[in-house]
């Protein structure tokens, strides 16, 4: 932070100047507050309508983001669907992407890392390097997951995500429209207060495609090395990343600075 000096009786004293926060360039508490009521299909009605081809979903292929591609699919079947295919994914996970395209008709635009970044990475470190230390795993998260994403937001000035405020700690403070600052983008969280049962609940009333990892005890599915099944009673996300503390339990993609 910058400083400024003044003089008080004699004593020279140092100051720092108060820096302005950076503009928000859209009304997002208004929005909040806006859509406090709204459903999930109103909401994006609105947002997709809004920003028309300058947003996009992007779809890890869980439960919640299967339930908002149906949705979108019948509200602007035109509206850019993207996912990452980090190189570690199951195999269940590029079977839906596959599938879930051939149910919509959409194509599901996927990202991969730069194959050169990823080798350096694993000939300095090991292929498994993650399992080492929480920099290595957000390292390996960074290069896998956060750089493809940086190339799927270009030219968009919002992007829509799947979250939900009981997935765990680390999002109860979710809101429905966020900005986001690294990005510099509207965030929209159509499912921010959506409970796990209304997710499976529409997902079965709309016999919409889902992993078939659910049903063999993931409730969260990410790389294959990284994810778990989780025992009765645990968190929904305790199979994510499961040798780290639960607050550091996120890769990157929605943390905010």
């Amino acid at each position: 932070m910058e400083q400024s000096t003044f003089l008080r009786k004699g004593l020279l004293y140092l100051q720092p100047k108060k820096t302005a926060m950076p503009e928000i360039p859209f009304p997002v508490d208004t929005w909040n507050r806006q859509f406090e009521q709204n459903d999930a299909s109103g909401i994006l009605t609105f947002f997709l309508q809004y920003f028309g081809g300058k947003i996009a979903f992007s779809s890890s292929m869980g439960a919640e983001d299967q339930v908002i591609t149906h949705m979108i699919s019948r509200i602007n079947p035109k509206t850019s669907i993207f996912t990452l295919d980090t190189g570690r994914l199951f195999p269940e996970t590029c079977d839906l992407i596959q599938s879930t395209g051939v149910r919509y008709g959409i194509n599901i635009k996927v990202y991969f890392p730069d194959t050169a970044k990823v080798e350096e990475m694993v000939t300095g470190k090991g292929i498994n390097l993650f399992y080492e230390s929480v920099e290595n795993r957000k390292l390996c998260c960074h290069i896998r997951k956060i750089e493809p994403l940086k190339r799927a937001f270009s030219g968009l000035s919002a992007w829509v995500s799947g979250l939900r405020k009981s997935q765990s700690v680390t999002r109860n403070g979710i809101q429905t429209v966020e900005w986001d600052e690294t990005n510099r983008l509207v965030k929209i969280n159509p499912l921010a207060s959506w409970t796990e049962e209304q997710v499976w609940n529409y997902i079965k009333e709309n016999k919409i495609p889902y992993n078939p990892l659910h049903s063999k005890g993931y409730p969260s599915i990410g790389c294959m090395p990284c994810t778990r099944a989780i025992f009765p009673g645990e968190d929904i996300r305790a199979g994510r990343w499961w040798w780290e503390n639960s607050d550091s339990r996120e890769c990157g993609l929605h943390v905010k600075e």
